[in-house]
């Protein structure tokens, strides 16, 4: 069992910069690949950013690329995103994910991950 507690979001103007952390529980967090995702007020959750257990390997949404980055820490069980030149559309309830997927491969596919944090609301104004 592994729970997942995210934090760090928050209300930011457009162009500034947030970085999400989610914690997990467990002792075999390398082993996981972690995922971050997100849904709008009436929209589908959508992918946002993965990585895999052993933080060598990254993926991210078109629509995100050259603005967040994914990262580990997996000696601290924690999972981050940095998210920069945030844009009005990125606003959202973010959630992280995590599946046990072995050290190297990434999942980018919602349906494929088991355990969820309950989400933080990442707000962007203008």
């Amino acid at each position: 069992q592994v729970q997942l507690v995210e934090s760090g979001g928050g209300l930011v103007q457009a162009g500034d910069s947030l970085r999400l952390s989610c914690a997990a529980s467990g002792r075999t967090f390398s082993i996981y690949s972690m995922g971050w995702f997100r849904q709008a007020p009436g929209k589908e959750r959508e992918f946002v950013a993965a990585v895999s257990g052993n933080g060598d390997n990254t993926d991210y949404a078109e629509s995100v690329k050259g603005r967040f980055t994914i990262s580990r820490d997996n000696a601290k069980n924690t999972v981050y995103l940095q998210m920069n030149s945030l844009k009005l559309e990125d606003t959202a309830v973010y959630f992280c994910a995590a599946v046990f997927r072995g050290s190297s491969l990434v999942v980018t596919t919602s349906s494929a991950y088991k355990y969820w944090g309950q989400g933080t609301q990442v707000t962007v104004s203008s």
